[in-house]
């Protein structure tokens, strides 16, 4: 019974897990919410990469939370791993942005382990639908959607992340990367299979916040 309950808990999909996500935002707090969702090894930015877990020990949240809503999500053949994107705003200052995030599915439930905002949205409200797009489960991926970075040393590795990143879904079907530049400009690319090859289905360059 206590494995049903658990099990009921978890949400079926990565949106239904941004919305609540979103949720906990607002009845938690910002920063509550952030590190609760948060993957161990999860990734912010500020603008350069931090461990979500170091920016989020102890941070106070803010008066007023951030809204936001996914409305696109972007999968791998086996459903557990998702990009989402969607706009952002903040009621009380009328600022709004975009956001990306990663999410991956554990043992336990949804993770994000990236996370990502941008003012490319100058408004928005939350779409009747999701765009969704999901990897082919035809074909056998050969490996790895894109390359890996030159190796970590052990001190880089234990202490804080790189300018740089990867990742992919286990079934190798959904594969991401970033990178930011010295001057704060992010990149972050997706790539799915779609039977025969990868193909890059998000490209983002985003200039650093004013």
């Amino acid at each position: 019974m206590i494995a049903l309950l658990l099990a009921a808990a978890v949400p079926s999909t990565a949106v239904n897990a941004e919305r609540a996500f979103a949720r906990d935002a607002q009845a938690l707090g910002q920063w509550t919410a952030f590190a609760k969702w948060a993957d161990r090894d999860a990734v912010m930015f500020t603008p350069q990469a931090v461990w979500a877990r170091d920016f989020l020990k102890g941070r106070k949240n803010p008066p007023q939370s951030v809204r936001w809503w996914p409305e696109r999500a972007i999968s791998s053949c086996d459903g557990h791993t998702t990009v989402t994107a969607g706009p952002w705003r903040i009621p009380s200052s009328n600022a709004t942005g975009g956001f990306t995030t990663v999410w991956q599915l554990d043992k336990q439930n949804w993770r994000w382990v990236y996370d990502a905002g941008d003012q490319s949205y100058k408004s928005g409200k939350p779409p009747a639908r999701i765009r969704s797009e999901r990897a082919s489960c035809r074909g056998k991926a050969p490996g790895a959607p894109v390359p890996p970075p030159p190796a970590l040393t052990a001190k880089q590795a234990n202490s804080t992340p790189a300018d740089y990143g990867r990742g992919n879904s286990a079934d190798k079907t959904l594969g991401w990367d970033w990178k930011v530049k010295p001057d704060g400009t992010r990149l972050f690319r997706t790539y799915l299979w779609n039977g025969t090859r990868y193909r890059l289905v998000l490209n983002q360059t985003v200039a650093p916040q004013k």
